[in-house]
């Protein structure tokens, strides 16, 4: 648990699970390795950062690595979103600023439509620090499972 008036750890509960309950529990960078699971049978890898950045009242994610596809090519990656506190959960819009989805840790599910294709997310924050984010997508242009994992830097 972190003790919000000088951000040390309290030895007492730090072997506790916590769960993220606000932005500030973001901010930082993070390891990300993500895994994307097509349904034909090819898997793409990701390997990065994450990085939570204050502006304003709000948090820039940008993440930024490298894509290996199947056949052993390397492309350069990154995306960035907007996540902002609203009410009791986390809310999650693109880079152009239109609503993605929202979330909490009492209710880490989330979906968005996007055309026909449809993007179901569940986040995992069991062992917080370390959490994690699944995607099924299906439609018909997409169909592929992606798994991110979050470590702190």
């Amino acid at each position: 648990m972190v003790n919000r008036n000088n951000n040390t750890q309290d030895p007492k509960t730090v072997a506790m699970t916590q769960h993220p309950s606000c932005l500030t529990d973001f901010v930082g960078t993070w390891q990300l390795s993500r895994q994307i699971l097509q349904q034909r049978g090819e898997t793409f890898s990701f390997e990065g950062q994450a990085n939570f950045n204050w502006s304003d009242s709000e948090l820039i994610y940008h993440e930024s690595g490298v894509v290996t596809a199947p056949d052993g090519r390397e492309l350069q990656a990154q995306r960035s979103y907007f996540w902002q506190q609203t009410g009791g959960k986390l809310a999650v819009l693109f880079d152009d600023r239109r609503f993605f989805h929202s979330f909490s840790a009492a209710d880490p599910n989330a979906q968005h439509l996007c055309g026909d294709d449809h993007y179901v997310v569940n986040y995992n924050f069991d062992h917080w620090p370390l959490w994690e984010s699944t995607w099924q997508v299906t439609g018909p242009r997409k169909d592929y499972k992606m798994i991110s994992v979050y470590r702190r830097a």
